[in-house]
């Protein structure tokens, strides 16, 4: 799968050799990628950047299917010109699908700057030209400057992007808690369902710098996620403006969520994470929601924008919730 990226911070990076490509992908993607295949765009009015699983047995069907993923978008957003990176343990691999890549990129009328692969330790072009070695170039990213820069920007570069999951993966015993305060939920009396404007003040309160909000609060607006027009109410709630606090708000949500409850606040938390330009993140989520719900509409349609690279700032905002 994709995961477009195009980070609202105004971070400017300049790469002037395969080192410096080599630095900049972990710090567009928010991670260190493996077994992949990563599409740097530019020259584009939305330019973006996307990796892709690298086929884990040689096949061209296969080969051709993962370069259509990112030349479909690239061509729909009429790209001009792009670099093309392969990651991966087996040099001949990598090197087989970013060949294939350059030709198809070529053959759509797109310039490809550059194709490379790494192995973590050592790159090579793709082609290789006469006279490069064949064990390749050695690289060392330890204290390049785009690290620095990036952790001065506030970005999170993690190890992997099984680490990144891990970011959204439950907490027993925080789910454990909000369980308990979901049975206690039909007690005697019973607590008041939640309601959109209920579920407006939620936020909005929390989102201001209130603390995170206590297990029967969670309990409730979980349960309350489960109704459509109270979950639509929360979603028109999150607003680029605010964007970073919600990413942190839904987090918080999917962490202590049981896995029936799961797929509406992952669902939310995707579409924040696409609207903050976290396109890793975003399909990190989208995986958790439909890992609970394979169906799960919303989810879905956040993975449509991804795959086809819909930039943020093409989303006006739903409004009119509190008029209905």
């Amino acid at each position: 799968m994709t995961a477009p990226s195009a980070h609202p911070s105004p971070l400017t990076l300049v790469a002037h050799d395969p080192v410096d490509l080599f630095a900049l992908v972990p710090v567009v993607l928010g991670f260190e990628p493996t077994e992949s295949l990563v599409l740097l765009t530019f020259g584009a009015t939305h330019p973006f950047h996307a990796r892709i699983d690298l086929p884990t047995v040689p096949d061209r069907t296969l080969d051709a299917e993962v370069v259509d993923a990112l030349l479909e978008p690239a061509l729909r957003h009429r790209v001009a010109r792009v670099v093309l990176v392969g990651y991966s343990a087996d040099r001949r691999r990598a090197g087989r699908v970013v060949g294939a890549a350059r030709r198809a990129f070529a053959r759509a009328g797109v310039d490809v700057l550059a194709g490379l692969c790494a192995d973590g330790r050592r790159w090579w072009p793709v082609p290789a030209p006469a006279g490069f070695p064949g064990h390749g170039a050695p690289y060392d990213l330890g204290g390049h400057r785009f690290a620095a820069e990036a952790v001065l920007d506030g970005r999170v570069v993690h190890g992997s992007r099984e680490e990144l999951r891990a970011t959204l993966a439950a907490d027993p015993v925080r789910v454990g808690r909000v369980v308990a305060a979901l049975a206690g939920l039909g007690g005697d009396p019973p607590v008041p369902s939640v309601d959109e404007a209920w579920v407006r003040e939620l936020l909005r309160t929390h989102l201001a710098g209130a603390e995170p909000p206590g297990d029967e609060a969670v309990a409730r607006l979980l349960r309350g996620l489960l109704d459509i027009p109270v979950r639509d109410a929360a979603w028109a709630e999150i607003r680029r403006a605010e964007v970073r606090e919600h990413l942190a708000f839904w987090t918080d949500l999917v962490r202590r969520a049981p896995d029936p409850l799961v797929p509406a606040p992952a669902s939310l938390l995707a579409f924040a994470a696409w609207q903050a330009g976290h396109g890793a993140l975003a399909w990190c989520a989208v995986e958790r929601a439909q890992e609970a719900d394979p169906d799960y509409h919303l989810a879905d349609l956040v993975a449509q924008v991804l795959e086809q690279a819909i930039p943020p700032d093409a989303w006006e905002g739903m409004g009119g919730t509190e008029e209905g």
